[in-house]
């Protein structure tokens, strides 16, 4: 699979990479506090990160004055398994290299299927930031080659928390937590009941 830059010209319709913050302090904690699992573990929100002098530079200028959370993705992957989109953008902090397999929300179909051989792959270098849109399909980060990553990411407070009532029938059947919109592959591992979406191949970042 073809991996692009974050820096290339094609990924301006996905996202952006954030200037005029820094992150090395997030990153620091990051590398020691957040564990890296041989599959993929993912906390919405962790105090030790969400107490950092960032968060609240990231609530006033990259969200608006809006609340938000700072949490993680980290481990071990190399597949795309799913593909979900929120409401609202969200910011990963590499803190090791890894890579971003992005699509675009409009290239869903009117029956909520979406084709994998869309997706484009971006690697985001340890240290970078880039904020990923609203409209840009996203899931789990990858790894380089083999290698666990890190990512902290950074959403509107109680983005992925579970939800409070049932949703059915079109969009809203894709709704598996709050504020996220999930179209899985058949052959992800998904849970039992998981909405599917995705048809083609489920697609691997080593090959």
């Amino acid at each position: 699979m073809k991996i692009y830059s974050v820096a290339d010209e094609r990924f301006k319709k996905y996202g952006k990479v954030v200037e005029g913050i820094d992150f090395s302090e997030l990153i620091q904690v990051m590398e020691e506090c957040t564990p890296l699992p041989e599959d993929v573990a993912y906390v919405p929100g962790l105090e030790a990160l969400e107490s950092l002098p960032v968060c609240r530079e990231l609530t006033v200028k990259t969200y608006g004055e809006m609340p938000i959370q700072i949490g993680y993705c980290n481990g071990h992957n190399s597949m795309l398994n799913a593909l979900e989109y929120h409401r609202s953008s969200e910011i990963n902090v590499a803190a090791t290299d890894a890579v971003l397999m992005l699509g675009c929300q409009p290239d869903i179909t009117a029956d909520f299927t979406y084709d994998t051989s869309l997706v484009e792959a971006f690697l985001v270098p340890k240290g970078t930031a880039v904020e990923v849109y609203a409209t840009t399909l996203h899931y789990a980060p990858c790894g380089v080659d083999g290698a666990g990553f890190k990512v902290a990411i950074v959403l509107p407070k109680g983005t992925n928390l579970d939800l409070e009532m049932d949703h059915k029938g079109g969009e809203d059947g894709h709704l598996t937590a709050k504020n996220k919109w999930l179209l899985g592959h058949p052959k992800g591992g998904l849970p039992e009941g998981s909405p599917m979406g995705l048809v083609g191949k489920n697609l691997c970042t080593n090959e």
